[in-house]
């Protein structure tokens, strides 16, 4: 949840304010719950880094996105982490792609990781992939997501619902009530790939998760 989403034209997130405000509910949720709030920032810096074979770069050759030191790579107010609060530091899609996620999680002892961010396709679905591969089971929350558009984010979150092993998909009202500890019927997966969407269908496949 960085300031490019709602502040550089090539990578605007439709609704990006309501994907934050239901980020932010989530995170305030999870301190009044005593859950563990763990953040993520996607940080690139040419001049130190290693960059990863054909990253995008601008004329300057420092970083096309999330660029480090830059004001549209600051995490966005509305989620800003509090003191004491991880802060992982990623320079991949997956938020597993920084060693300290994982052993944040070991540490915690933490069966389940609660996920929201953006891009919905992208950073979110690495995450997610990573997670179920390593045995950790992921909370989907749907409406604390987003993307370039709304297509780009229903198909996404589709995607991710068809091979979320051991995980499920709820919005941000079902996330804060399980974090309250009240039960709420969530989306779970039996076999894989158990939504066969079409470009017809994919919204109303989307709400019914």
């Amino acid at each position: 949840m960085q300031e490019e989403h709602r502040t550089d034209s090539r990578y605007l997130v439709e609704n990006y304010d309501e994907v934050a405000a239901n980020c932010a509910a989530l995170i305030a949720g999870a301190r009044g719950a005593g859950v563990p709030v763990l953040h993520s920032v996607y940080l690139v810096d040419t001049a130190t880094d290693m960059v990863r074979p054909f990253h995008p770069l601008g004329k300057d050759g420092r970083s096309a996105f999330s660029d480090a030191g830059t004001p549209g790579a600051e995490i966005s107010p509305e989620v800003r982490p509090l003191p004491g609060e991880r802060v992982i530091v990623k320079g991949d899609a997956s938020c597993f792609a920084a060693p300290a996620l994982a052993t944040a999680i070991s540490a915690l002892a933490a069966e389940w990781l609660i996920v929201a961010g953006c891009w919905s396709e992208a950073c979110v679905a690495a995450t997610v992939k990573d997670g179920v591969e390593r045995g950790v089971r992921i909370l989907l929350v749907k409406d604390a997501c987003g993307s370039g558009s709304r297509a780009m984010h229903e198909t996404a979150v589709l995607n991710m619902a068809n091979r979320l092993y051991g995980g499920a998909v709820v919005d941000t009202s079902r996330a804060l009530s399980l974090m309250d500890g009240r039960s709420v019927q969530a989306w779970r997966m039996d076999l894989p790939v158990p939504i066969k969407f079409t470009y017809q269908s994919a919204s109303q496949d989307y709400a019914a998760l």
